[in-house]
């Protein structure tokens, strides 16, 4: 596998094409942002921020990368891979881009998949917490310390304003994450896809019933496709998960916006538990990028 750093970066401030010099992104208008010793940019402003840490925190991302290295929803990152891949354009590189990326975990096993066939990548991860950028573009270091790994690959930013440039992208992930459909249709070429992925009814059932005094009813998914998209079939990923350890128990739940939503004593009864079963259902959605003038389909 040939992978090369992303290059197709905009400016955040205007908008307009950046180009890498030195340890330093430039645009024409002035504006520069540094490559962090790190490993990663940061490319979002401060009035572009609602808060002063936004994005999930450091304590958040620490329990993401246990839970997750740990190879828990290993066939999720599996199935996100090859529906990926497949959005790859002919023989040539597949550009893609995590948008709310985390701790980069799917993006790495992204590339160990494109390594088996041989595909060549551009990525980049993106996430509005600091702290998970951060994680992701050590834990790339690490892993691959002769890889060019200095900044191109992980940014923070938002996806409510992408720093990518127009029709860059063959394919953009967005999982379990903030969706805005505008940009991501502006970011990628025609005929670029949009893979989604998004909790289904049962997912993390028997957790939810230990700390919720009673669980509300679904609400039924949205089937209206965003405009400039055509939408594909849907996959399911449904599996029993057997957590025999405490701690990957906790993770678990502070990885999930049901740490802050379930009450104390709530949280207290999963703190309690030595071992849990629980139902990872998931639904995989790609959408397809129409042409200008194209027709939506599906």
């Amino acid at each position: 596998m040939s992978s090369t750093p992303f290059s197709a970066l905009a400016c955040p401030l205007d908008g307009k094409p950046m180009q890498r010099q030195g340890r330093t992104w430039r645009c024409d208008a002035g504006h520069s942002f540094d490559v962090a010793r790190q490993g990663y940019t940061h490319l979002l402003p401060v009035q572009h921020k609602r808060s002063r840490d936004p994005g999930d925190s450091k304590a958040m991302v620490a329990a993401r990368q246990r839970f997750l290295n740990a190879g828990h929803y290993a066939p999720v990152a599996d199935a996100v891979a090859r529906a990926a891949l497949s959005a790859r354009p002919g023989n040539g590189q597949l550009r893609c881009l995590d948008a709310g990326c985390g701790e980069g975990y799917y993006l790495r096993r992204l590339a160990e998949a494109a390594s088996k066939r041989e595909t060549a990548l551009s990525l980049l991860g993106l996430d509005i917490s600091k702290w998970a950028v951060l994680c992701a573009a050590r834990q790339e270091h690490a892993v691959s310390r002769d890889r060019e790994t200095d900044g191109s690959n992980w940014v923070v930013a938002s996806n409510a304003k992408l720093p990518v440039q127009d029709g860059a992208l063959d394919c953009v992930l967005c999982l379990f994450g903030f969706a805005v459909y505008p940009e991501f249709v502006r970011v990628l070429e025609p005929g670029g896809v949009l893979i989604q992925a998004d909790v289904g009814p049962d997912h993390l059932r028997e957790l939810r019933e230990i700390i919720y005094p009673s669980l509300k009813p679904e609400r039924e998914p949205s089937r209206t496709t965003p405009n400039g998209l055509a939408r594909r079939d849907v996959e399911t990923i449904r599996f029993p998960l057997t957590l025999s350890e405490p701690q990957a128990i906790a993770d678990l739940l502070m990885m999930t916006p049901h740490f802050h939503r379930a009450s104390a004593e709530g949280r207290e009864r999963a703190a309690a538990l030595d071992s849990l079963t629980v139902t990872i259902d998931v639904r995989l959605t790609p959408f397809v990028r129409l042409a200008d003038n194209g027709a939506r389909d599906g």
